[in-house]
This record gives structure tokens, sequence and C-alpha cells, in this order.
């Protein structure tokens, strides 16, 4: 298990890290104006679950598959690319959408929104050499399990994380609540959330930073 100090570190680096704007911040920056709190929250959830299965792979040594298969990298990260394209159709797609929380979230079940962020975060490979390149910083096999010590770093990051995008959250139910009031912005939310979604997929096969 990490010593204290080193979790101390760790948590630093983390807060840092977190704090940067990212697609993740974006993602659930844009869920929780385009329907409410909750799925801001459902949304963290789902890449908090992602970050779990990072860990996991890096401790097992699954992530190194990109380094030695590129083409393994390639294959995800097109495969993200049009998973998030699907979802920006989807979205553009779908009926009109107020800013009510109750009617937002009528629509998109817990599940789905749950499952579109495990899924994002999932089908990021930066995501994954990201993992790959900081844990192991902070890892001593000496220090026992590294799957243990793998989980706890993901917690860390995870809870550092709840706080940072926890704080988005609820300034984007501020701003929701704001817009929420001019009645000729009812289509917003689609074309915002849409909007996220193909900018993702862009940043994803430009091989943009998560």
């Amino acid at each position: 298990m990490p010593d204290f100090s080193t979790i101390i570190v760790f948590a630093a680096a983390s807060m840092v890290l977190t704090a940067t704007p990212g697609p993740d911040m974006l993602l659930i920056a844009s869920r929780s104006i385009c329907q409410g709190r909750a799925a801001g929250f459902l949304t963290y959830a789902g890449i908090a679950l992602g970050t779990y299965c990072h860990a996991l792979a890096a401790a097992l040594g699954l992530s190194q598959l990109f380094l030695a298969v590129p083409v393994a990298y390639d294959i995800i990260r097109w495969a993200g690319c049009a998973y998030l394209l699907y979802l920006a159709w989807k979205t553009i797609r779908s009926e009109g959408s107020g800013f009510s929380p109750s009617e937002g979230l009528a629509r998109l079940s817990t599940k789905r929104i749950f499952g579109e962020g495990l899924a994002t975060n999932l089908l990021n490979p930066k995501m994954a050499l990201f993992v790959l390149a900081l844990f192991p910083q902070f890892m001593n096999p000496k220090a026992g399990s590294m799957v243990v010590q793998a989980f706890i770093l993901a917690t860390v990051l995870n809870g550092v994380g709840l706080l940072v995008n926890g704080s988005v959250i609820l300034l984007s139910g501020h701003i929701r609540a704001r817009v929420g009031k001019i009645g000729r912005f009812k289509k917003l939310p689609q074309y915002l959330l849409a909007t996220v979604f193909a900018g993702l997929a862009c940043r994803l096969a430009l091989g943009g930073r998560n």
C-alpha cells in the first residue's frame, strides 16, 4: 500500500490534472447544463468507473498492449470516434428537450447516462496511456499488491475529480437555471451536447490529450 506521503503527492498531482479543462470536464458540464445536476453526477460516476478499469488494466500490464501493438491503439481510438459521432447524431435526432430536470432525465435513463460516461472514458486510449504513465511513478512492487495500489491511486484520483467536477456540476446548474428562463433556447440542449460529442470525436481522431 502506498505510504501517506506518496498519496499526498499523488493527490496534489491529481488536483492539477483534474482542474485542467479537458474532455471529461466538458462532457460533465454539458450534461449538467442540458439535463441537470443528477445527469452530471451520473456521467462522472461512469467516468470514475472507467478510471478504475484503466487502473486495473495498467496494474495487470494490459495497457502496454498499446505500446507493443500500435494498431490496437488505432482500433480503439477510431472506435471511440465512431461512438462519439453516433452519440452526437442520436442527440440531434432526439425529440425536443427543455431545460426542466425532470423532463430531460425522463428522456434518457440513468443507465444510459451512466453508460455513456463509462463508454466515453473506456474508448479513449489516451486515458489508458495517461494512467500507464502516471501510476507506476507512485507504485512500488515491494509495497504489496500492484492491483491494490492501483485501486488506491484510482480512488484518490476519483476523489479529487469529484471535488473538482462536483464544483463544475454545481456551477453548471446555475447557468442552466439562468438560460432556462429564455424560451427561444429550447433546442440549445441538443445542439450543445451534440457539439460536445462531435468535438470530443475530433479531438480523439487528431490524437488530442485526454
